[in-house]
């Protein structure tokens, strides 16, 4: 067996020990499609809401019902967002996993979802409380800091460049903590530009190639 052939066993057991520890059909355009549904949702709230303080500053009093409806149309809105990036994750997460002959359920997939989902239920709890409380302007660091953590903890089973994700989200979401009243800000970046910006990393460095030779 000569030198070469030796190189590509090995980096055949190297993959094949990859793909059995490792979710590695997570595509990069599932980020960018969050990206994309973040921004759209972050620039529909900022309309709602620069609507809503320019009939205050008109009228010059404070309106508790629209305020309340206000707040349930935004919860909604994130809601939705929040459903719509998860679907289309699904969706672009199956089509390489299929593309690559690879399972999409099995348990290193179950292994990045489980530990997703510690800190996101966490933080769906702590959202709740703060909710509750009267305190939405600690909401969107609360959002990024909970993200970012899910990030670190499920890039453990995946991609190694999720766990960098997850850091950038968290810095992020501390940062908005001194500049609460730009939460919209922070969030779209967060949400909006970083899933753009990983994504496109994440597609060049591991789906690109593949593509091309397909």
């Amino acid at each position: 067996m000569t030198e070469q052939q030796h190189l590509e066993t090995l980096s055949d057991i190297k993959r094949m020990m990859e793909r059995s520890s490792r979710f590695i059909s997570l595509s990069g355009l599932s980020g960018i499609f969050a990206g994309v549904a973040a921004l759209t949702g972050a620039w529909i709230s900022y309309n709602w809401l620069h609507n809503y303080y320019i009939d205050w500053n008109t009228t010059g009093r404070f309106d508790v019902e629209g305020f309340n409806l206000l707040r349930i149309k935004l919860i909604v809105l994130g809601f939705s967002v929040m459903v719509l990036a998860l679907v289309g994750g699904i969706y672009f997460t199956w089509r390489r996993a299929k593309r690559n002959h690879l399972p999409i359920w099995d348990v290193t997939s179950r292994n990045v979802l489980i530990n997703a989902l510690i800190p996101m239920c966490a933080g769906g709890a702590f959202i709740a409380g703060l909710l509750y409380n009267n305190l939405e302007v600690m909401v969107a660091p609360a959002c990024l800091v909970f993200y970012g953590l899910a990030l670190v903890n499920a890039s453990k089973y995946t991609l190694s460049d999720i766990r960098y994700l997850g850091i950038a989200e968290i810095i992020l979401g501390i940062l908005n903590l001194f500049y609460l009243r730009k939460g919209l800000v922070f969030w779209a970046v967060g949400f909006g530009v970083l899933h753009i910006f990983y994504g496109a990393i994440m597609w060049w460095k591991y789906e690109r190639q593949s593509l091309a030779s397909a």
